[in-house]
């Protein structure tokens, strides 16, 4: 497996996307409608770990719902928790890093370390990702924790463009980063009216981000089985 050192941040934050393959996947394993089946835990065996990150910091953001809908939606065996610590991170300084990350920072590397795979919801601002989800994945360069990690981007937002150019950004960075960014990722347009009560009550949607779960799950599996081989 490839190890991204802070040493080699600068290099991976310079490259051009041409520069390194694309995500690698096994041309095998479950599929999306039976993953369920062959994912639960079984004889104890332990549940997946999924983490979210929101990239807004607004209480009332789409895209925690959006979030918190698909934590709703996770199947026995499988728990998907937000990351809330973004605000919290300060600004992203190559000399920090190099004298040692601050523990706001190592809290987010050990929490991606420990995932099993990460879901990205992230709003459109300027027509690219916001701010504060490009600075968490600054810090996260240097420590390779999203390297080869399954890894869903799914954009919510008002437009009819469901934050498409957003969306783009983020999964040129990811993969820049070496994540594994799933071809099941997605733009959610006129997301305010899919939407109620704080979680997503559009069944179409719901059906779709319970498909992304299970692809996450399936991409899960797949990674297991290569590190066997």
């Amino acid at each position: 497996m490839a190890v991204v050192t802070a040493k080699s941040a600068d290099f991976l934050r310079d490259r051009s996307p041409g520069g390194l393959p694309g995500p690698r996947r096994a041309r095998w394993g479950p599929s999306a409608d039976n993953v369920l089946r062959y994912a639960r835990p079984r004889n104890g065996e332990r549940q997946m770990e999924f983490v979210g990150i929101v990239g807004s910091l607004r209480a009332g953001s789409l895209n925690r719902q959006v979030a918190l809908t698909a934590a709703d939606l996770c199947a026995p065996g499988t728990r998907l928790t937000l990351y809330e610590g973004l605000a919290g991170l300060p600004y992203f300084e190559h000399d920090v890093e190099l004298a040692g990350p601050p523990a706001p920072v190592l809290e987010l590397r050990a929490r991606l370390a420990a995932a099993d795979a990460v879901l990205i919801t992230c709003p459109e601002y300027a027509a690219g990702m916001s701010g504060v989800l490009k600075n968490a994945l600054e810090w996260v360069v240097g420590g390779g924790e999203l390297v080869d990690k399954p890894v869903v981007v799914v954009t919510a937002s008002p437009a009819v463009t469901g934050g498409e150019r957003a969306r783009a950004w983020t999964t040129e960075t990811l993969r820049m980063m070496g994540a594994d960014v799933l071809p099941e990722s997605m733009s959610v347009p006129k997301a305010g009216t899919r939407l109620k009560d704080g979680r997503v009550a559009d069944e179409t949607l719901r059906g779709q981000l319970r498909g992304v779960l299970a692809a996450m799950e399936a991409a899960v599996l797949r990674r297991a089985a290569q590190r066997e081989e």
